[in-house]
């Protein structure tokens, strides 16, 4: 498998489980900087590797008058403050190739978001900022189906490449996730994260009415994909989920996200010394 560097952070085969967190979208200075501080407390007591996410624009909310982020510049400029702040990695969506310079100077990952997940173009401009590049999966997609991500990227000399499992569409307005998808893509060659708080989101729903996310899912989702092998987990947490401006239904409270990590945690340490062992002689019964 290939091993993915995010500064000082390995993410991939006989590594740590690694944390990707933080608000849905960049709302503030205060609440980003406030969120970034908490959750790096919490990293550090438990030693777990972090990487701070937040989006400057998301640009696929169902209503063009919901609320889409700060923008590139000052979204940049904030996370750019983070890093400097706390001294860890920061990650962010891009939509439009023509950021890709710009987020490529402050962002330590790039992310690819589902529903772009395809889009030549916006792959083969990230890819060649030669940035790690984390694509989530489309809920449209087959898990195999990501080889053709890998291929454009690699394609351009670029092998930092996580793989993020957000769930499948499931009916017209649920996703499922489909344990499976965990093994095929981690034998795609490259480390994969799993993104438990975007798979309990309910479409058709605004994310900020209570019925557009099923929270109570979380921890079992999580814990099962940790259980499964993933090499990290993404996890959207927020300290006022109840007024914050995206995916309020679907964030975990922040003041809950240190008794998930403890768990899986837990988990990560029990089953990753065995999955090597995992497959071995299974057909010579």
């Amino acid at each position: 498998m290939q091993i993915v560097q995010v500064g000082d952070i390995k993410i991939g085969e006989g590594c740590p489980l690694a944390l990707i967190a933080g608000p849905c979208v960049i709302e503030s200075e205060k609440i980003v900087m406030d969120t970034a501080e908490r959750i790096k407390t919490i990293t550090d007591r438990l030693d777990m590797p972090f990487i701070f996410k937040s989006s400057y624009l998301k640009d696929n909310r169902s209503s063009a008058e919901s609320y889409q982020g700060s923008g590139i510049e000052e979204g940049l400029r904030i996370l750019q403050k983070v890093k400097e702040t706390f001294n860890i990695p920061v990650l962010s969506d891009i939509h439009n190739l023509h950021d890709a310079q710009a987020c490529a100077e402050v962002l330590d990952v790039i992310q690819i978001p589902a529903f772009l997940s395809m889009q030549t173009s916006l792959l083969l401009a990230v890819a060649k900022t030669q940035k790690v590049i984390n694509v989530k999966k489309g809920q449209f997609l087959a898990a195999g189906d990501m080889q053709t991500a890998i291929n454009k990227i690699t394609g351009e000399g670029n092998n930092q490449i996580l793989l993020t499992e957000r769930g499948a569409f499931f009916g017209y307005h649920n996703l499922t996730l489909d344990m499976r998808n965990l093994k095929v893509m981690r034998d795609l060659g490259y480390p994969v994260v799993l993104d438990s708080t975007h798979a309990i989101r309910k479409y058709g729903v605004s994310s900020s009415d209570r019925r557009g996310g099923a929270k109570e899912f979380i921890f079992s989702l999580t814990r099962a994909g940790v259980a499964a092998g993933v090499d990290a987990v993404f996890i959207e947490s927020h300290p006022d989920c109840n007024n914050a401006l995206c995916d309020a239904a679907s964030m975990l409270p922040l003041q809950r996200l240190e008794d998930l990590l403890k768990q899986v945690i837990a988990i990560d340490k029990l089953v990753k010394p065995q999955l090597e062992f995992d497959e071995v002689g299974l057909y010579d019964y």
